[in-house]
């Protein structure tokens, strides 16, 4: 059914209505993952918030009924984007371990994206309740599927040395938060693509069959 007239302008309106919510969403989470990270949630009003944003408070409680929700909002918004930049990262890729290097970096380029943010969810996700605690988890647990898959795929062909998949795939991911975590560290002696690169070299080096190894030496850091 085409849309004509003036459902065509209905449905351009709210098409631009919802890219602003989003947007403003995105904004007000944004300046609370920066105030929380750097003062803890307890210090931080919806005042504080809305003035580092530049908005009203009143906006804010259009959005965030509370602070937990603010918090939680923001915990959530990073596994949002892992959830979508991961399965786009890897695309069409059929080899596993090239999967595995695929979905770690886009999972690393999140944790730039969201440093603050990764740094409040270590921080301030003991002060949600039990049921947002649960659904961070079940998120992080789906967030880190694609990885986990990539990971079993490349042990079940005899690519990598049998490894437990599941520790494997959150070592990875825990190495990615790192570049938040530590950034303070690592920012001086690499950027962002060299802490892929080492970071991938150093992991799939203790797991890469020997028969294999030829095949990924671009991963490696070897000569092509």
């Amino acid at each position: 059914m085409v849309l004509k007239g003036a459902a065509v302008e209905v449905a351009a309106e709210d098409a631009a209505r919802a890219a602003r919510s989003t947007a403003r969403t995105r904004q007000l989470l944004e300046a609370a993952a920066r105030l929380m990270e750097r003062r803890g949630s307890h210090a931080v009003s919806m005042q504080a918030v809305a003035e580092e944003a530049g908005v009203s408070v009143g906006l804010i409680y259009r959005y965030f009924g509370n602070k937990q929700d603010l918090v939680q909002g923001v915990i959530v918004g990073v596994l949002d984007d892992m959830a979508r930049l991961i399965p786009d990262a890897i695309g069409p890729e059929q080899d596993p371990v090239r999967r595995i290097a695929a979905a770690f970096a886009a999972y690393c380029r999140v944790v730039e994206d969201n440093r603050e943010a990764v740094l409040l969810t270590y921080r301030e996700s003991n002060t949600l309740d039990d049921q947002g605690r649960q659904l961070i988890k079940d998120l992080e647990v789906q967030t880190a599927q694609p990885l986990r898959d990539a990971v079993q795929e490349a042990v079940d062909r005899g690519l990598l040395a049998p490894v437990d998949v599941r520790i494997f795939s959150y070592d990875l991911l825990i190495v990615a938060q790192s570049w938040a975590l530590k950034h303070w560290y690592f920012a001086p002696l690499m950027d962002l693509d060299g802490f892929i690169r080492s970071q991938l070299s150093l992991l799939l080096s203790t797991l890469l069959d020997g028969a294999h190894r030829a095949d990924y030496a671009d991963l490696l850091g070897a000569p092509a």
